[in-house]
């Protein structure tokens, strides 16, 4: 059975009242050989302070070195400690905020959080996933009212010794039931080698997979030894439990994909979209500059702010595509086809970005898409513009969406300029699954865009390899993490 230690800074930091425990300081717990030889180990660390090089970071640091399950864990205490990290994630709870906080009277408000839980029965579902947003024992949460929205301001962990005899008893409550849990670990089925999560969004009405393409990942899963389950949003506090993520959801900066990537490579899983390809692939002015530096062709391309509309005309001609950096699905993208149109939608795309992207139109009767996974070319498809459409997806004004036909070639029947240009652009990215989309014309192939998570539809992107496709991105996940695997 693990051994449970909960780690203080003094002893007098654990009140009388507190439960039964296994305390010891922190100078016992980093000092003492004793503890350094325990292998199945769980730390609380409730030091006084968790500021770099502390003693209590020093507590996370070396349990984490001993392979202690601690927490709350290095990475945590480096993400509190920044909040241009941790306003990233927060901001996805903005709507649940404002929704837990709107009939308070007050303008501000701080909230204390012990293991997840609140001492307000209202704020509890906030509570619980802040904490697993960042699981650290004790957070003070702040909260105010601006423009007429409650958004989180500041998130920092609460000290046990700074606690006041009133909030001795929720903490009592909450202490008692971390320590009489389970700690999660990686699950494993007898008959599986690997578990893998894949990602979805049941409500995505443009997923990246459809429900029979994810269907076929479990069952061929089966076959190869690896137990595949699809989780969503709400299961974030169970990712450890599994060995590898594979992101099969719209994929963000500010959105909670991110923050699943991020923590799977925390938490040393093999991880497809990995953080550095998402940040990488899902803003186009940093894909645009990219390309440019390294000669990858493209249609002409131009990063605008607001004071070179002027300059634009005489660098591009009309029509001219303007796009937001972080678009994606065939958001977010204009043709304008005069000045007037020019001034009206940059205008509107200029209060979301700083920066937006202004390209040469080329018209072509459909798009090439390679699929690329670690470097080697996987599908190659053909899609086609929406029926009286200058794109292959029309966002329609009611909602609807038209959709082009397409077709998928063998990549060896797929032209060779094509597929040497798409692997340029997609090894710049990293090692991952991308989709390279590019238009081919009588003078080449020119790169539109880089996909960190490409669509793998069924009867689509599969309609050549069938199964092989699943089985290759599958074998793909067995040799990274065959690769992990300790001498």
């Amino acid at each position: 059975m693990a051994e449970h230690l909960v780690v203080v800074e003094k002893r007098s930091d654990w009140k009388p009242d507190f439960p039964r425990a296994r305390v010891v300081t922190a100078t016992e717990y980093l000092a003492s050989d004793e503890f350094g030889k325990l292998r199945d180990c769980k730390v609380t660390n409730l030091c006084r302070s968790y500021s770099y090089l502390s003693v209590g970071y020093y507590v996370s640091l070396l349990a984490e070195a001993r392979r202690h399950r601690v927490i709350p864990s290095t990475r945590t205490l480096s993400e509190l400690s920044r909040k241009s990290i941790y306003s990233l994630d927060v901001a996805e709870l903005d709507g649940l905020v404002h929704r837990s906080l709107k009939k308070s009277a007050a303008h501000t408000f701080d909230m204390l959080i012990c293991f997840g839980q609140s001492e307000h029965p209202e704020l509890e579902d906030l509570a619980r996933q802040i904490h697993e947003m960042f699981p650290c024992p004790l957070l003070r949460v702040e909260f105010k009212l601006q423009a007429d929205k409650w958004r989180i301001t500041r998130i920092r962990p609460y000290w046990v010794n700074a606690l006041d005899e009133v909030q001795h008893r929720p903490f009592t409550l909450a202490v008692e039931h971390h320590l009489s849990k389970r700690w999660r670990s990686r699950r494993r089925r007898p008959d599986s080698l690997y578990d893998l999560a894949i990602l979805v969004n049941p409500a995505d009405p443009l997923p990246p997979s459809d429900k029979r393409a994810l269907r076929n990942f479990v069952r061929v899963g089966k076959t190869m030894g690896i137990d595949v389950e699809l989780i969503e949003k709400r299961d974030y506090a169970r990712l450890a439990e599994y060995d590898a993520l594979f992101i099969r959801d719209t994929t963000r900066i500010e959105h909670y994909t991110y923050r699943f990537s991020r923590k799977a490579e925390s938490e040393g899983m093999v991880v497809i979209d990995d953080p550095d390809s998402i940040l990488k692939c899902t803003n186009k002015v940093y894909l645009a500059e990219l390309l440019r530096a390294n000669r990858v062709q493209t249609p002409k391309t131009v990063i605008l702010d607001e004071d070179g509309l002027a300059a634009l005309e005489k660098e591009i001609p009309y029509p001219i595509v303007l796009k937001i950096p972080d678009g994606s699905f065939s958001r977010g993208v204009f043709k304008v086809n005069d000045r007037a149109e020019l001034e009206a939608v940059s205008a509107g795309l200029f209060k979301e970005s700083d920066l937006i992207l202004a390209q040469e139109f080329l018209y072509t009767e459909f798009d090439w898409r390679i699929g690329i996974l670690n470097g080697t070319p996987i599908y190659a498809c053909q899609y086609f513009m929406s029926k009286k459409h200058w794109q292959i997806l029309q966002h329609k004004k009611g909602g609807g969406v038209a959709q082009g036909a397409w077709r998928t070639l063998p990549i060896e029947e797929t032209p060779t300029t094509v597929v040497r240009t798409a692997l340029k652009a997609a090894n710049l990215i990293g090692n991952g699954l991308y989709g390279v989309d590019l238009k081919q014309t009588t003078k080449g192939a020119f790169v539109i865009e880089v996909n960190d998570n490409p669509n793998l539809d069924s009867g689509v992107e599969d309609a050549v390899l069938k199964d092989e496709l699943y089985r290759a991105i599958l074998n793909e996940f067995i040799r990274r993490l065959e690769v992990r695997k300790p001498a």
